[in-house]
C-alpha cells in the first residue's frame, strides 16, 4: 500500500498535493536515430551524495537557493508551465520558457532546436543541426572570453560558457558527447566528462564551469528529442541543486510539448489556408459590359479558413454569372466542401441552366455529400445587352445595389431553405441593372456580429455606401478597389466572427445600338442574309476593314448550323472593345477542330475561324449551342 501523501498548505490557503515517493528514473530512450548504431560513451548522469545536496524539508523549507521551500518550487513550476502553455506558435512557446526560467530559477538561458523542426512522424534529416532559437537576459559578464566573472577568486576564470557569441546552428555527430546527451534526455549538470563536453561542443566554449552554474536540459517532444535548454547562473548566486533537475526537467518537457503542438498546429493551418486560397478565384474574369472586384478575409489570423467563397463565371450570350456563398463551419470540411459546391456551381453553369435550376442541383450535391452539410448560396445571372439581372437565393442574406445618384436599394429576393435541407423550390427574381450601378454580394460575415444581427448590419452597410457615394461627384461612382475597401471599414477587429467574401459587380451594359440581331430560317439563302447584316453593321460602326474577314467567317459558322438545324437560327453581333459574333442553333453537338483532307468537301470553317478570328470557342446551352468568335478592331492611324 502506497504510503499517504501529504497536504502542503499554499500561500492562497488552499493545500496543495504532493507526492513523497521519490520520482521514478527515466529510460535512456535512442531519440537520436543517427546515433543508435554508435558506441556507448560513458554515463552522462551526475549523482552526488546525499550528504552533499541534503533534501529540501517541505516544512522548514531549507535548501534551494537559500531558503526556498519546496512549497516555493512548485508554485514556480506551476506559475512557469502555465505561461509556457499560453504560447500558440513556437517562437511564443521559446519565449515563455525564456522569461519563465529568467532571472527566477536561471540567469541566461539558451535554447536550441532541431533545424528543420520536423513535423509529426516526419523523419528527421540527416545530419542533425540544432539552431539556437533565442538567448535571454545575457549580461556581457557572462560571455565567454578570457575574462573571469566577477567577484570570482579562481584564477582560471570560473566562467560561464560562450553565450553572446555561441553559435547558430551546430552540428550533432552521431557518436559525439551531444548526442549521448540528447539519447539520455534527462537534464544533467555539467559536473561530469559527458555532459561537460556536449556544453562545448553545444556553444563553442573552450573553458566550462566546474561548479554546478549550468544545466543542460534536452527537450523531449511526443516521440523525440527536439532541442537543448541551456539554465545558467553566474558566481555571485547559489549554484544548482540537485532538486533544480526536477524543475528543470517539467520546464523542458512541457516546452518540447508545447513545440510539437505549435508545429502541428501551423502545418494544420498552413494546409487551411493553402486549401482555402486554392479554391477561391485567383483572378476574376473581365466579361463584357461588367467590371468585378472582391474580397476574401479570415475570421482571424488564428483561424484562416472558413466556407465562404465568391466567383464570376462568364456565360454564353456576352452574361456572367455572379456567385457567393457560405458553408457551415470554419475548418478544413468546411474548405474542403466549399471547393466541391464552388466546383459543382462552375459545371452548373456552363450548362447555362436557370438560377433556380442550378440552386436546385447544388442542393442535390449537398445532400450526397452529408446530411449536415449546410451552406446558404446567392447565384445571379447579369445579361448587359438587357441590362437585367436574374438571382435566385437559398438561405443567403439579400445583395444591395448601389445607383449612381448614392442611392441604394435591397434586392428583395425570396429567402428560401438553405443549400442541403432537400426538397426545396428555389424562386427566381429579375430586376434591373441600370448602367453606372453597383452590385453588392456579401457573407453574413459582413453585416452579423455577437453585437447585431443581419438586418441591422445591412442599414449599417446602406448607410455607409451613402457615406462614400458623398465623397464623389454627383454623376461619378467611386472606383471598385477603393469602394470594396472602405466597405470592410464597416467591420472592426472586434467585431469579425466570421469570415467575410464580398463580391462587387458594377454594370456597365451595352448600348442597343452597339447591339445587331437577326433570326434567321435553317436554309441556304439564310447565309446570304447574314452576311447583310455583317455588312450592314459593320458600315454603321466603321469597321469597314474587317468586313471581308467577318462575312467569310459568318458565311462558314451559319452555313454549318443551317445545314443539321431544325429551328430558327441566331446570329448577333456585339461593338464593343472588340467584335463579337455569335451563332446559335438547337444541335447540341459542339464543332470540333479537324484537319480536312484533299478529297474532303468540308471540315475547313473553324480551321479558318481559328486562324482569322482573335478567339473563339463553342458552348453548349440547354436549348442548342452557341458558336461565337471575336475579332480585333483595326489600330487606330497614326
Amino acid at each position: 500500500m502506497p504510503p499517504p501523501r501529504t497536504l502542503v498548505p499554499r500561500l492562497d490557503g488552499h493545500p496543495l498535493v504532493t507526492d513523497p515517493t521519490p520520482p521514478q528514473p527515466v529510460a535512456r530512450t535512442a531519440d537520436v536515430p543517427s546515433f543508435v548504431e554508435s558506441p556507448a560513451l560513458p554515463h552522462a548522469r551526475s549523482e552526488p551524495g546525499t550528504a552533499e545536496h541534503p533534501p529540501v524539508h517541505p516544512t522548514t523549507g531549507e535548501g534551494l537557493n537559500g531558503g526556498m521551500r519546496e512549497t516555493d518550487r512548485l508554485r514556480f513550476v506551476g506559475s512557469a508551465t502555465r505561461r509556457i502553455a499560453r504560447g500558440i506558435d513556437v517562437d511564443e512557446i521559446v519565449i515563455g520558457l525564456c522569461r519563465a526560467s529568467v532571472p527566477a530559477f536561471s540567469d541566461a538561458i539558451l535554447v536550441y532546436l532541431l533545424n528543420p523542426m520536423p513535423v509529426g512522424d516526419e523523419m528527421l534529416v540527416s545530419p542533425l543541426v540544432l539552431k539556437l532559437r533565442r538567448t535571454d537576459r545575457i549580461p556581457e559578464q557572462l560571455a565567454f572570453g578570457n575574462t573571469r566573472a566577477p567577484d570570482t577568486a579562481d584564477p582560471s576564470g570560473s566562467l560561464l560558457p560562450l553565450l553572446a557569441g555561441a553559435t547558430s546552428l551546430v552540428e550533432v555527430r552521431g557518436n559525439g558527447p551531444l548526442a549521448e546527451v540528447m539519447r539520455g534526455v534527462r537534464p544533467l549538470f555539467t559536473e561530469s566528462q559527458v555532459p561537460r563536453a556536449a556544453l562545448r561542443e553545444l556553444t563553442g566554449a573552450t573553458v566550462i564551469p566546474e561548479d554546478r552554474r549550468a544545466i543542460i536540459a534536452p527537450l523531449r517532444g511526443r516521440r523525440r528529442v527536439i532541442g537543448v535548454a541551456v539554465f545558467l547562473r553566474p558566481p555571485e548566486r547559489e549554484a544548482f541543486e540537485q532538486e533544480d533537475l526536477q524543475v528543470a526537467a517539467q520546464l523542458a518537457t512541457h516546452s518540447a510539448l508545447g513545440v510539437d503542438k505549435a508545429m502541428l498546429y501551423g502545418r494544420e493551418a498552413s494546409i487551411a489556408d493553402e486549401l482555402q486560397r486554392t479554391m477561391l478565384p485567383d483572378d476574376l474574369p473581365a466579361p463584357t459590359g461588367v467590371r468585378l472586384a472582391s474580397r476574401y478575409l479570415p475570421a482571424a489570423q488564428s483561424a484562416r479558413v472558413g466556407g465562404d467563397w465568391y466567383d464570376a463565371i462568364p456565360l454564353p450570350g456576352s452574361r456572367v454569372a455572379l456567385v457567393v456563398g457560405d458553408v457551415m463551419g470554419h475548418s478544413t470540411t468546411s474548405a474542403a466542401i466549399m471547393g466541391q459546391l464552388r466546383t459543382t456551381v462552375q459545371t452548373l453553369a456552363g450548362l447555362d441552366l436557370p438560377p433556380q435550376e442550378v440552386l436546385h442541383h447544388l442542393d442535390e450535391q449537398a445532400q450526397r455529400l452529408g446530411t449536415d452539410r449546410m451552406a446558404t448560396c446567392l447565384y445571379a445571372v447579369y445579361d448587359p445587352v438587357a441590362h437585367r439581372i436574374t438571382a435566385a437565393n437559398a438561405g443567403h442574406p439579400p445583395p444591395v445595389l448601389l445607383h449612381v445618384d448614392g442611392s441604394t436599394e435591397l434586392v428583395e429576393l425570396p429567402p428560401n431553405a438553405p443549400i442541403g435541407v432537400g426538397g426545396v423550390d428555389f424562386e427566381t427574381v429579375e430586376f434591373d441593372a441600370p448602367a453606372g450601378a453597383t452590385l453588392l454580394l456579401y457573407t453574413d460575415g459582413l453585416v452579423e456580429s455577437r453585437t447585431r444581427d443581419v438586418w441591422t448590419g445591412v442599414q449599417h452597410l446602406r448607410e455607409k455606401l451613402a457615406d462614400i457615394s458623398g465623397l464623389t461627384r454627383p454623376d461619378a461612382a467611386l472606383p471598385l478597389e477603393p469602394l470594396c475597401d472602405e466597405i470592410l471599414d464597416i467591420v472592426g477587429p472586434g467585431d469579425r466572427d466570421d469570415d467575410i467574401a464580398l463580391l462587387a459587380a458594377r454594370f456597365e451594359g451595352i448600348a442597343p445600338e452597339r447591339v445587331a440581331f437577326r433570326r434567321l430560317d435553317p436554309r441556304a439563302e439564310s447565309v446570304r442574309e447574314a452576311r447583310k447584316l455583317v455588312r450592314e453593321s459593320l458600315e454603321r460602326w466603321e469597321l469597314a476593314e474587317l468586313e471581308d474577314s467577318v462575312e467569310l467567317l459568318v458565311s462558314e459558322v451559319v452555313t454549318n448550323a443551317v445545314r443539321y438545324a431544325e429551328r430558327p437560327v441566331t446570329v448577333r453581333l456585339l461593338r464593343t472593345d472588340v467584335l463579337r459574333c455569335e451563332v446559335g442553333d438547337d444541335v447540341p453537338q459542339l464543332p470540333r477542330l479537324r484537319q480536312a483532307g484533299p478529297a474532303d468537301e468540308g471540315g475547313r470553317g473553324l480551321y479558318l475561324v481559328q486562324r482569322l478570328a482573335r478567339k473563339w470557342g463553342a458552348t453548349r446551352l440547354s436549348t442548342g449551342k452557341l458558336v461565337w468568335f471575336e475579332m480585333a478592331p483595326p489600330a487606330p492611324a497614326g
